[in-house]
């Protein structure tokens, strides 16, 4: 793979490079692995459809960016400044090794430090409790979907940041903690950030350049605000198109889900240790093939296909140097994953090299079978190193201390995970630069960051079908109707300012409405329709219609659906524009393809937008001619749910529309 994927680490600033991985069976299991990643490349990318473009870089290197701005509550405390760690000490070099800085400071540890590094609490169950970040030695925070300060501002997410690291910089070693977030098409937590197309959209781009392009944008925005990590991107092929986590995936492709994973790693990961934040390739492993595309279910497979259609895609995101790995809820063939040492500690950390850390998922540890201590301890001896708790962090840290004292838990596993933590937090920069960088905080939402926003959706548009309705005309009456016509919210989705999302327009952005008109120009009267039966009534000849149409916005198990079904409402719109003879478009919001049999066959065109996010301008673009439709089906259309699941790049029986359609215009 090297020559056309980089080394880990190639490419990023030294204090923020991760680890390489080493070891001859390393090298040589990733290097046989990647000549078909790059076999397979070749074909997928034929034709040039992925051009290189400079990458934008945000602030300048570390000597150019100002100081962070103090935290309430006076001076800020520097990082290993206690009296438990000389002066001389390696770890307080900032010249030595990030290895050997982390070797050095985890000799300083005692075991309660070194377990309190392993934990990763949810602000959520700190508040009123912020001493005991310190007292503890909590090594991560996290803000779960929706979870932040109450004036959720990028500035108030900068001072709770601050006030958090400043606790814990007051631990007995003065280590920092890091911070991490679900920033999965944007910094999507905090109001007023740019929110960028789904993976699933980002997927029918098939373009490299500007999946990293769109992370670096997310990596400035997120660093603005204190923040030092995301759980993204999610690499994982889905495989059902009825699992609610569909749209975070790129494609049901593992070379384009590994191609673009690998493109979103660099972008989080590259620039300077001011502005680039940690990556984390997930849901290890398997989570996009379960039966019945079942949230938290059990893919049935074999190993050959377990590393062919699952392994393959977190390659490239492992020789880019992701520095994190998130293990999935999910099992393989009946075993959890947060309990499989062999495919986390024998596979990724031995077969494949990795030498960052090994995140679970939320509460994945107490997910599993067996009683609490039994779940901790499978769940460390299989592999991993940071527990996202959330919640019960002393029950966690006293289980775990007690296991390692009867000898259940081998220290040496303890310190492994310790030392991963420690030497990812020198890799990064973070006993530098512990602070929020708050001279970034104009560039959140930035015009420059959400014209590339707009261009990812300009490129993320699919054309289903085009009857010689597009393009339209900038001239007479538009009917636009739909629960999608006016709604910020179902253009983006799940995971946007909440955990499930919102309907209606508290995110700030352009809804269709909006831009229509903004693109249309002053010669297009755009009139919107609130009632089917209104239609006869208003329509005239010469008229076209549009009606926009989104799925609820949903995440995780909560948008498991059997049924896929296109809303009633917005096919009366449809069914009242075609009795009315007024040629219709239809527009639909959606994570993932669902059953438009009938309203397709009542429309002219049909777009399908997937989740474009806030700058709806670019699907306006598209509409009017002012760009071309280059998208392409990054997923199998069925033609019925007795289709499902279905993968096919040819027409063939169930495939309404095969992956990789789409049409130019």
């Amino acid at each position: 793979m090297s020559g056309a994927i980089a080394r880990a680490g190639e490419g990023l600033p030294a204090a923020r490079r991760p680890a390489r991985p080493s070891g001859r069976a390393s090298r040589a299991s990733r290097h046989a692995l990647g000549a078909i990643f790059l076999s397979a490349l070749g074909i997928l990318l034929s034709g040039g459809a992925c051009s290189s473009a400079a990458i934008r870089t945000g602030a300048a290197g570390m000597a150019g960016v100002p100081a962070a701005e103090p935290a309430p509550g006076g001076p800020l405390p520097v990082p290993l400044a206690t009296g438990a760690i000389p002066a001389d000490a390696v770890c307080r070099n900032p010249e030595a090794s990030p290895e050997a800085r982390a070797r050095d400071l985890l000799s300083r540890m005692t075991l309660e430090e070194k377990v309190g590094q392993m934990t990763q609490v949810a602000r959520d169950y700190l508040l009123g409790a912020e001493e005991d970040i310190g007292a503890y030695g909590l090594g991560s925070l996290l803000s779960g979907g929706g979870s932040g300060p109450r004036a959720n501002t990028p500035a108030a997410w900068a001072d709770m940041y601050d006030r958090y690291q400043k606790a814990a910089l007051g631990s007995r070693l003065g280590i920092p903690m890091i911070y991490g977030i679900d920033a999965v098409h944007g910094n999507n937590n905090v109001r007023g950030s740019t929110i960028f197309p789904h993976n699933i959209g980002m997927g029918a781009t098939r373009n490299p350049a500007l999946v990293r392009e769109a992370a670096r944008v997310t990596a400035i925005e997120v660093a603005a605000t204190g923040v030092d990590w995301t759980f993204a991107p999610c690499v994982a092929p889905a495989r059902d198109i009825r699992w609610g986590r569909t749209y975070e995936g790129y494609s049901e492709d593992p070379v384009l889900a590994g191609l673009l994973g690998e493109a979103a790693v660099r972008g989080f990961q590259e620039g300077s240790a001011a502005d680039s934040i940690l990556a984390t390739a997930k849901h290890y492993l398997g989570d996009g093939g379960t039966e019945g595309g079942v949230d938290r279910g059990d893919l049935q497979a074999d190993e050959a296909t377990l590393r062919s259609l699952f392994l393959f895609p977190y390659l490239p995101s492992l020789e880019a140097g992701v520095g994190s790995v998130m293990v999935s809820f999910s099992s393989w063939n009946g075993q959890p994953m947060h309990q499989n040492r062999y495919l986390i500690t024998e596979v990724l950390k031995g077969e494949l090299g990795f030498k960052g850390i090994v995140v679970s998922d939320w509460a994945g540890v107490r997910e599993a079978p067996g009683d609490p201590a039994t779940q901790v301890k499978l769940a460390i001896n299989a592999g991993i190193d940071l527990v996202m708790v959330p919640d019960d962090y002393k029950g966690f840290i006293d289980t775990l201390l007690g296991l390692v004292r009867a000898g259940e838990v081998a220290v040496e596993r303890i310190d492994d995970a310790a030392f991963r933590i420690l030497e990812t937090k020198f890799r990064i920069g973070l006993f530098e630069r512990p602070w929020a960088e708050r001279s970034l905080l104009l560039a959140v939402g930035s015009p420059e960051h959400r014209a590339v926003a707009r261009r990812a959706v300009r490129e993320s548009q699919v054309l289903l079908k085009d009857e010689g309705l597009l393009p339209l005309p900038r001239k007479g009456r538009i009917l636009l109707a739909g629960s999608a016509a006016d709604n910020v919210g179902l253009q983006c989705g799940g995971w946007t300012l909440t955990w499930q999302g919102v309907s209606g327009n508290a995110v700030p952005g352009t809804s269709l409405v909006e831009a229509l008109r903004e693109v249309g120009g002053p010669g297009v009267e755009i009139v919107v329709v609130e009632d089917p039966e209104a239609v006869a009534g208003m329509a005239k000849e010469g008229d076209l219609a549009i009606v926009a149409s989104g799925e609820r916005p949903y995440a995780e198990g909560q948008g498991d659906d059997r049924v896929l079904a296109f809303r009633p409402a917005d096919l009366g719109y449809l069914r009242a524009f075609e009795a009315a003879g007024v040629p219709a478009l239809t527009v639909l919001f959606s994570g993932r393809p669902i059953m438009i049999a009938e309203a397709l066959a009542s429309s002219r065109a049909f777009v399908a937008g997937f989740l474009p996010g806030t700058e709806a301008g670019g699907l306006a673009d598209l509409l009017f001619g002012d760009a071309p439709f280059t998208g392409k089906l990054p997923y199998t259309w069925p033609d019925s749910v007795d289709a499902i699941p279905i993968q096919s790049t040819l027409p063939a029986p169930g495939v309404l529309f095969p992956r990789g359609w789409g049409i130019r215009r």
